[in-house]
Order: C-alpha cells, then structure tokens, then sequence
C-alpha cells in the first residue's frame, strides 16, 4: 500500500464534509476516511470499522491482491469473506460460511476456522476491535447501507393498489397469463420466488404457482357448480406447478422477461417427476417410480447445489377436484417436497419421499456442523407439526447437483417442544411406529399420522421456516389457530443445541406475537436479508380482512422486524397488498437492491366476474403477479 494515494485516484469527500448529510447526499463513487484497527497482523488488508460502530461497504478490488471479498453490516460485529491464510486465528472466531475459490456454497458452517483447509475463503464474525487513526480511504457506505430495511413505515391500507414506501417503486416482471417464450404462459397464483444466478440485474427466477381456487371462473370459467369439464381441468393443471423464466433489469431500470432464453419453461400438472428416497416403488404409493405432476406448490427453497425446492401443500381438494374416473389421480403422489434444476431445461424434477409426505409449506436447507444436510418444514394447518430432515451422507461440494442423492436417504424427525426433542419417524428407531405401520415408505406416506403417534408437538399452522444468516437459530411462522383463540398468531425462534442443526435437542422462545400491539397479524412467509433484519408476509384469510378481529391490520402487508438491537422484534410495514390479495415469496437479488415479491389472489372474494372486488394490476380482472421492489 506504500505510495497508494487515493484522492489521486477516486472521488474524494473531504474531512470537513464527513457530516451525516454530506454523506448522504455525495455520490456512491467518493470515498471517505475512517478510524480503526485492523484485526490482522498486516494493517492493509482490508478491515475497516466506521467509528459508529456500523460496517458495510465494498473495497476498491485494485487496493488488494484478492478479489474473494464479500462485506455486510450486522449490529456492532464485523463479516468479511477472508483468505483463510491471510486471517488472523483467534479462539473466539467462528466461520460463518467456507468458500472454495470458485466461490462455491458454503461447506461446513459454524466450524473453527482452523478445522478448514488452506485454500478456502472464509466469512468469519468477531467483537468489534478498539479503533485507532488510519490514513486508508473507504468507500461512502453512508449512502450504500440505504438498503430496504432502511425505510419510512407505511400505514395499514384498505385501497386496491400495491403501497411500497417513500422512495420506492416496483416493476410487474411476470404476470397470469404473460407469453415467456418457447410457446408458454406465465401461470396462475404465484407464490414461492427463487433468483439463480450472481448478477443482480440479470438472473433465472423460479416461481411457484399455487391453485386455482374461487377465481377459476377467470382461468378455466369454471363458476363453482357442478363438475368440471374435462377442458376445464386440462386447463387449471396447466396453471399450476412453477414457471423458470429468464429476467433482466433494462437499462431504464425495469424488470422483464427476456422471451427467447432457453431457460424458460413450465412444470405443471401434467409433468412427468420421478421419485425418490424409501416410498419410490413401494405399496405405499402403489408401485409408482414416476408420478405425473406437481400442484398445491406453496413456497420453498433453494438447495446448496443450486437447484429449487417447491412444497406441495393443500393438494387434497385440487386432487379431488380434478380426478375423474376416466383419468383417476393418486392422492399418494403428491404433498411432497419437489426439487427442480431451473438452469437445465432437460433435466427431471424429482419428489424426495425421505422429507415426508404432507402440507409441506417450504423447505429450508443448511448443513450440520459434520456436514450431513438438514431440511427444515412445517405443515399448514391447524394442530400441525413442525419437521426437520437429516441426511445420512454428508455435503460435497465438488460434486455439484450430485448432492441431490442426500435428500434420498436420511432420518425425517417431528419436534416434540414440550421436552425440546427431535424424535425419529424411522421404524427402526421409534418402536411405538411399529405398531401401526410395517415399513418405512408406510410412514412416510402417512407422515401426519406417524408424528402424532410418535408423540410429536401439534401446532399453530406451522407455515414458512428460515434460517439465520448470522446466528444458525432457526424461525418458525404459526399463523393462527382460530380453534384455540389464537388470532393473531406469532413467530417461534429455535435454537438447536451447541448451535447445530442435526442435533436431536432444542430451546425456543417466542420471537414475537401478532396483534394490534405489533401491527401485524397471521404470519406466513419469511426471509431474511444480510443484515439479518427478518421480513414476513401475513396471510389473514381474504373473507377475514377489515373485518372482526382482524379490522385494524387492513389489507395483508409485508413487515421488516429486526432480530437484534434496540428495536429487536419489533415490525415495521414495508408494503400493503391489493385487495384481498396476499403477499407471498420474498427474495432479494444479489446486492440487495431488489426484492422480487408475488402478489397472489387479488380479488379472490369475486363472485361476479363482471365486477370484481380487485381491479389490480391493469384495471380490468385481477391478475396475480410477481414484481422486483427497488429504490427510486
């Protein structure tokens, strides 16, 4: 760094203009100078720390030999992506994440940094070290942290429009109906969102699209009476399953599909998938080694291999509705977890039977401190429970999609959380399953009536779980349980003991409860940014809004609640959705400029197609969409 002078070559904010105004008026490209002590042996490498105490920002690559650098902002710690020969080992470091230089998922989280090999790049936290004068120049970070959980709250809505805060806009990116290229339409009720891909401006989105329901009078022009006709039916299956289409943000800054990539494509109804794990063949699913379709698609996740997880959830009533007895469906192949590849059109989905057959909301995947992957999920309806999958293989990262193969044999486990226990729903390891069943595939199956039996916790609609970026505690969104006088619902924090997700014992507490005194009411999807602020959409049903219990809240929203600091659980609204429309599928892009969101069921009341209760988005019929949320 001898002879660096960087008011020579980048756009230098003066000292006497470090004000917080000046900083947030200067442009993103001017750097400013900043106190602190670098935690390693060589004081130029790249670890500054604000005297505030906040830490975000992105160093000039040309200062440094590496370009493996990544940097995020969490309360009064530091993150940073570090050759692992390069940091310092002290006995209070953890790693977070462990990268090979081809920037590959993470390896073995919260593991020693000196369990790792030489070669790979690590993101590690630490306390906040004392300070001291550096003539290093750091980026504006003052402007750059203007990310989206710095916002001014909006106020419950009853109108018929998406509201984003001050500042904000969206862009509609798909919507029911739209043309994606290769001769197929974008389908209906999206849900779950997925980005694949490091550009934040160009990338593959995965979307679930969910059911029909009330408004297939719009769909199919089925009104509710009577049996559907067989048009009808071939019509609502192919509105259903996922849609991967090709986005880019144009240089206008708007978001749309690029039609003629040949990444678009549809999952249906109609597709063939093959199964997986210890039902594939069996009785229990009545010899089936391929089944045909995915519906009910709720929400999901994303594998360490880069490939999708999509939940089926309420398949009971769509299976019924559509199954006729000149083309009968089997009710057993479906309320499984699907995984699909959106960057090979070719490839096959699967459904992985080890993780259970149930109202699968979504799936949530990390590794446990040996490696062997867990999958988190919760089943969506009331007296439910809470499930985690833990493979008998362990995570290699080398092998790419390979990985796939461990979510066919592990131990699925029901949370008990009167004793904080994960108990087995293996036959071999839980006796009392024996009694009822007389082969694994069996249970699996019939997973809702093995929890019970096994002992396991009923819920209160156990729907979205996500993971922590930062601490690995594990958050479980119960919606409601209307049964109980449970309303409002809350958001469960688990905590796996010695911090490790294939642990058999946990602790929980209630993170935070819905109600007038929070603002929100009947939480359902969750996602976290980097910060490790948590965002949740609610899901007050559409003929229960502004009505009862449930006047205050409005229109169905999206909150940001911190999970640390001052303001720790505390919700902030971010966005009100249309009219009896549900917001659903939070995921940011890379950088996290965008959040990609999907409005579901506008209008889902109507009862005339003639007069809906939801004009949203064109003005005319109410047509579910997804949008990209950005700054102005």
């Amino acid at each position: 760094m001898s002879g660096y002078n960087p008011e020579e070559q980048y756009n230098y904010l003066p000292p006497e203009r470090q004000n917080k105004q000046d900083k947030l008026q200067a442009s993103e490209d001017q750097y400013i100078q900043y106190d602190y002590q670098p935690p390693y042996s060589q004081s130029n490498y790249p670890h500054p720390v604000q005297p505030n105490n906040h830490f975000s920002h992105q160093q000039p690559i040309n200062q440094f030999n590496q370009s493996y650098y990544l940097s995020q902002n969490q309360n009064n710690q530091l993150y940073n992506q570090q050759p692992y020969d390069q940091s310092i080992q002290t006995s209070d470091q953890l790693t977070l994440e462990a990268y090979s230089r081809a920037n590959q998922p993470p390896v073995q989280p919260y593991s020693p940094i000196n369990q790792l090999p030489a070669d790979q790049f690590i993101r590690t936290f630490y306390q906040q070290p004392e300070y001291r004068q550096s003539n290093y120049m750091y980026p504006n970070v003052e402007r750059q942290r203007q990310r989206f959980h710095q916002f001014r709250a909006i106020r419950p809505s009853t109108r018929d429009q998406l509201i984003v805060p001050q500042g904000f806009q969206y862009d509609i990116v798909a919507t029911w109906g739209e043309d994606i290229g290769n001769g197929e339409k974008f389908g209906f009720n999206n849900d779950f969102t997925c980005y694949f891909g490091n550009n934040p401006n160009e990338g593959v989105l995965w979307v679930n699209h969910e059911y029909i329901g009330n408004l297939g009078m719009y769909v199919s022009g089925y009104m509710g009476e009577g049996q559907r006709t067989a048009e009808q039916i071939r019509i609502e299956k192919y509105n259903v399953g996922g849609s991967v289409i090709y986005i880019r943000k144009t240089d206008k800054g708007k978001w749309s599909i690029v039609r003629d990539s040949r990444y678009n494509r549809r999952i249906t109804a109609n597709t063939p998938i093959n199964l997986t794990g210890p039902a594939r063949g069996s009785e229990a699913v009545n010899g089936a080694t391929q089944v045909i379709g995915t519906l009910a698609n709720c929400s999901g996740g994303k594998t360490l291999w880069n490939t999708a997880l999509s939940g089926e959830e309420n398949y009971e009533g769509t299976v019924k509705n559509w199954s006729t007895p000149e083309n009968p469906m089997d009710i057993t192949h479906y309320g499984w977890i699907v995984e699909i590849d959106p960057l090979d059109p070719k490839s096959t989905p699967k459904k992985h039977t080890a993780l259970g057959r149930f109202a699968h909301e979504n799936a949530a995947m990390t590794v446990g401190k040996s490696g062997r992957v867990v999958v988190y999920s919760g089943d969506d309806a009331n007296d439910q429970c809470v499930y985690k999958f833990v493979s008998d293989g362990t995570y290699q990262r080398d092998t790419g999609k390979q990985n796939s193969q461990l979510l066919e044999k592990g131990t699925l486990y029901v949370a008990d959380f009167g004793s904080g226990r994960w108990i087995p729903l293996d036959i071999e390891k839980t006796p009392a399953l024996r009694e009822k069943y007389s082969s694994q595939a069996e249970i699996l199956v019939n997973t809702r009536d093995a929890a019970k039996l096994a002992k396991g916790t009923p819920m209160d609609r156990p729907e979205d779980i996500e993971i922590h970026p930062v601490d690995g505690s594990v958050f479980i969104a119960l919606t409601n349980n209307t049964k109980h006088g449970n309303y409002y619902g809350q958001i469960v924090r688990l905590v796996e003991d010695n911090n490790n997700h294939e642990s058999t014992t946990f602790v929980y507490e209630i993170f935070a409860s819905g109600g007038p005194q929070s603002g929100f009411a009947c939480p359902d999807n969750l996602a976290f940014d980097t910060a490790g602020n948590l965002w949740v959409t609610t899901d007050i049903s559409s003929d229960k809004l502004n009505t009862g219990a449930y006047k205050p809240f409005g229109n169905n929203g999206l909150f940001m609640i911190p999970t640390s600091g001052a303001n720790r659980g505390k919700a902030t609204q971010f966005a009100s959705a249309p009219v009896q429309a549900e917001l659903t599928g939070p995921w940011f892009a890379p950088g996290e400029q965008t959040l990609f969101l999907s409005v579901q069921h506008p209008g889902e009341e109507t009862e005339d197609p003639r007069n809906p209760t939801s004009r949203w988005p064109r003005g005319d019929i109410p047509r579910p969409s997804v949008v990209a949320i950005s700054r102005k």
